[in-house]
C-alpha cells in the first residue's frame, strides 16, 4: 500500500514524441544536407523553376471544391516540385499538410496512413484511412507506385554537377587571387622594396611587387627590358567553365519542363509565350489533372482544374481564327439544314470534344 503510494506521488517523466518539435527540425535539416544530390535545390536554377510551378498553381481555375485555395495550390506545387509527394489530411477546416507520413498498402494502393500534422508548440501524430488524405504523386515508378519522386531525385546527376560547378566557382571567387599580377621592378635599396611592398601588399586584387635583378641586355645595361607584368588570376575558360554551367542549368530546367530558350538574355516575346505554353500544356496541366483526379475521388464531387486558360497558355490569334471559321461552319449548316446533332458529329471527327 506505501509504495503504491509512493509511486502516485514520485514525479512523472515527460519525453517528447517521434513526431514532436525536435523532430520536426531534424527532418528539415536532413532534407536540406541530405548528399550533394539534395542540394541542387539551393541552386538559383531550381529555386526559379519551382517559382514557376507554385505561380502556375496559384493561378489556376479550380471547380468543384472550395477546399483547394490558391494558397494551398501554390503550397502543393512547391512540395511536389522538391519532394514528388504531397500529403494533405482532409478536415472540415480545410487541406492540412503533413511534415511526415507512413502508409500501408493493398495491390499497391494506400490503405491507411500515419501522418506527422505540424503544429506551433510540435507536432501531432494521427493515424486516418486512405480516403481522408490528399495524395498527390508525381514519377512514380512500378517498384513503389505510392510514393512518388521529386525531378531532381530523377535527375540526380545533372543536379550534382550544377552543385559542384556552382561551389567550384564560388570557392575560387572566394579565394582565388583575382586582379592580382606580379610587377618586376629594377633592383633598389632594401628599405625602399620594402616600403613598396608594404604599400601594395596583402589583398585581394592588389599589385604584387616581386624585386628584380640587374642584368645586361643586348647593347645596353636595362633591367627592365623584356620585363611585363603577369597576372595571377586563373583562367576559367581553359575549364570550360562557362560551357559545363549552361549544360547543367539547361538539363535541370528541362527536368522541370522549362524550355531553356525562356532564360537565354536574347529570348524574344514569341520565345517566351512559346516556353510558357509548354510549361503549362505538358507539365503543369498533367500534374493538376492528378491532383484533380485524387481530388474527385476523395472529396466526392467532380473537380476540375485548368491552368491552361489562367496562364493565358494558348495562341490568342489562333483561336481567334478558329472560333471565326466555327461560327461560319455553323451559319453554314444552319443555311443547309444539317440537324445539330451530325454537326457535333462532324466536330468531334476533327477532334472537337465540346
Amino acid at each position: 500500500m506505501i509504495q503504491w503510494f509512493m509511486s502516485k506521488l514520485r514525479t512523472l517523466e515527460t519525453r517528447s514524441s517521434g513526431s514532436g518539435y525536435t523532430a520536426q527540425v531534424m527532418a528539415a535539416r536532413e532534407s536540406l544536407i541530405s548528399g550533394r544530390r539534395g542540394v541542387a535545390e539551393l541552386t538559383a536554377t531550381v529555386q526559379s523553376c519551382i517559382s514557376l510551378w507554385e505561380g502556375g498553381f496559384a493561378m489556376t481555375d479550380v471547380s468543384g471544391t472550395d477546399l483547394l485555395t490558391r494558397q494551398t495550390m501554390a503550397m502543393i506545387a512547391r512540395v511536389v516540385a522538391l519532394n514528388g509527394d504531397a500529403v494533405l489530411l482532409i478536415t472540415e477546416g480545410g487541406l492540412v499538410p503533413a511534415t511526415d507520413w507512413d502508409v500501408t498498402t493493398r495491390d499497391g494502393k494506400p490503405r491507411a496512413y500515419r501522418l506527422s500534422i505540424p503544429e506551433a508548440g510540435g507536432g501531432r501524430t494521427v493515424t486516418v484511412l486512405a480516403a481522408e488524405v490528399l495524395h498527390l504523386r508525381i514519377g512514380s515508378d512500378n517498384l513503389t507506385p505510392w510514393i512518388g519522386t521529386a525531378p531532381l531525385r530523377r535527375s540526380s546527376l545533372t543536379g550534382a554537377m550544377l552543385h559542384a560547378v556552382e561551389s567550384a566557382l564560388g570557392e575560387t571567387f572566394e579565394n582565388a587571387p583575382l586582379g592580382s599580377q606580379i610587377v618586376p621592378l629594377p633592383d633598389t635599396g632594401a628599405d625602399d622594396m620594402a616600403s613598396m611592398r608594404g604599400a601594395f601588399r596583402a589583398r585581394r586584387g592588389s599589385t604584387l611587387v616581386m624585386e628584380g635583378v640587374a642584368q645586361a641586355t643586348a647593347a645596353g645595361m636595362n633591367p627592365q627590358l623584356g620585363q611585363k607584368p603577369d597576372q595571377l588570376s586563373p583562367d576559367l575558360s581553359k575549364s570550360m567553365t562557362a560551357e559545363t554551367l549552361a549544360a547543367a542549368r539547361e538539363g535541370i530546367l528541362m527536368a522541370y519542363g522549362v524550355l531553356p530558350s525562356l532564360v537565354n538574355r536574347a529570348a524574344t516575346g514569341p520565345v517566351v509565350r512559346e516556353a510558357q505554353r509548354q510549361l503549362a500544356m505538358w507539365t503543369l496541366q498533367p500534374i493538376a489533372a492528378l491532383l484533380a483526379e485524387e481530388a474527385t475521388a476523395k472529396l466526392g464531387s467532380v473537380v476540375e482544374i485548368d491552368t491552361i486558360r489562367p496562364l493565358q497558355a494558348f495562341d490568342a490569334g489562333g483561336r481567334a481564327r478558329a472560333l471565326s471559321t466555327i461560327i461560319k461552319a455553323m451559319v453554314e449548316a444552319k443555311e443547309a439544314g444539317i440537324p445539330p446533332g451530325d454537326v457535333s458529329a462532324a466536330m468531334r471527327m476533327v477532334d472537337w470534344k465540346e
